[in-house]
């Protein structure tokens, strides 16, 4: 069992990298699409009591904010592996533009 874990900046390509590489594997937990802390929580615990490998896309810039997933996944005998997504400001603001004139 895995969870996985972003970190880097908006529009940095996290999604797409999770599209590309989890998409048929894990269960895909974004605060964006689940729009409160309260029902992210409820889908990360719903993963981890479940057994199912899950990829949390957030930005994730904080220890402590990575703690609470980190120590949940451990208590629940998930493996647990992060990727940072190394970018600039400017590519992300870049990237976040050109979705927002084709999206």
């Amino acid at each position: 069992m895995q969870m996985v874990l972003f970190v880097g900046l908006q529009a940095a390509g996290k999604s797409t990298f999770f599209r590309e590489r989890f998409f048929t594997t894990h269960v895909r937990v974004s605060l964006d699409m689940l729009r409160t802390r309260y029902r992210e929580r409820q889908f990360v615990e719903t993963c981890l009591r479940t057994g199912q490998p899950l990829v949390v896309d957030n930005t994730n810039p904080t220890r402590e904010e990575r703690r609470v997933y980190i120590d949940g996944a451990k208590t629940a005998k998930f493996r647990v592996v992060g990727y940072y997504f190394r970018s600039t400001l400017e590519e992300c603001k870049r990237r976040d533009l050109a979705v927002v004139r084709t999206g």
